[in-house]
């Protein structure tokens, strides 16, 4: 109890700065969308800013979650496989590191770079199926109707990221887990099912909100790899901001804001979940 406190006490300088820095800025996306803050002429409170960017507001908050949600999930149950394969003994675990932490370095424009040129019409993959003499179009993955590319993306990415922060929570005492649920005639699928997961659980569920929060607001991997229409709010809010219309500026505040209030929406939530998860798990282990 005395060491949480101390750690609580050490951080409380960064979350200061850092929620100062946030919440000024959010106040001030707040107010120029609301017109306090206008690009030029006098500040006066109105709603132009959001009845402008109402049309495509609501079509640009299901596509965000039509790209973050599955992204989050297919990288959380991939990062946990990783994980699996990382606390084995032998050469493989050491490889799928090393894979994990290159993965973790590519940049994501990088990276939707490559997926881009991997997937799309004119890519690898469309010239292998047509090499093989294949009937079938390849299927429309990069700028289709779904965001299939964006989605693996991401996926692909922040898969290393939960795969490592999982590591790193569990690799401590897992050799003795697994030991001693062996010894107590576990099969190898419960030691995985009974010890790993439940113990994997709280940093799984954390490191999956990251990604989640950071899928909302991800900008350049929908840009390249997404559909024109309807844009996720990130997309929209870039282009309103780059706008040559400076009454745009204020729409474009408006979908950054409604981006933010999005991602708060789904995170504070689940914030307030993880420690009622962790005493959970802690009384079940302890019983």
């Amino acid at each position: 109890m005395t060491h949480a406190r101390e750690s609580s006490a050490g951080a409380l300088p960064g979350v200061v700065a850092i929620t100062a820095v946030s919440g000024t800025a959010m106040v001030a996306v707040l107010a120029t969308s609301l017109g306090l803050m206008p690009l030029y002429g006098e500040p006066a409170l109105t709603g132009e800013g959001w009845r402008a960017a109402a049309p495509d507001l609501l079509a640009g908050v299901a596509e965000t979650l039509r790209i973050a949600l599955p992204a989050t999930v297919l990288a959380a149950g991939i990062g946990l496989a990783l994980c699996a394969l990382m606390l084995r003994p032998g050469r493989s675990a050491v490889l799928v590191r090393a894979a994990c932490l290159v993965a973790l370095a590519v940049p994501h424009l990088v990276g939707a770079t490559s997926v881009g040129l991997l997937l799309g019409d004119g890519g690898l993959g469309a010239r292998l199926l047509s090499g093989v003499g294949a009937e079938a179009g390849w299927p429309a993955l990069v700028g289709g109707p779904l965001p299939v590319a964006t989605v693996l993306e991401l996926a692909w990415k922040e898969s290393a990221f939960v795969a490592l922060v999982v590591l790193a929570a569990v690799a401590p005492g897992h050799r003795e887990r697994v030991q001693v649920a062996a010894g107590l005639g576990a099969s190898p699928r419960q030691r995985v099912t009974r010890v790993l997961v439940p113990t994997a659980l709280p940093a799984l569920a954390a490191s999956s909100l990251v990604t989640l929060v950071y899928a909302v607001g991800s900008y350049e991997v929908a840009w390249l790899l997404g559909r024109a229409s309807p844009e996720p709010l990130p997309v929209l809010a870039y282009r309103l901001f780059g706008s040559i219309e400076l009454d745009d500026r204020a729409a474009a505040a408006a979908a950054a804001a409604t981006g933010s209030a999005l991602a708060l929406l789904l995170a504070v939530p689940a914030l307030v979940a993880l420690p009622r998860l962790r005493a959970a798990l802690a009384s079940g282990v302890g019983a």
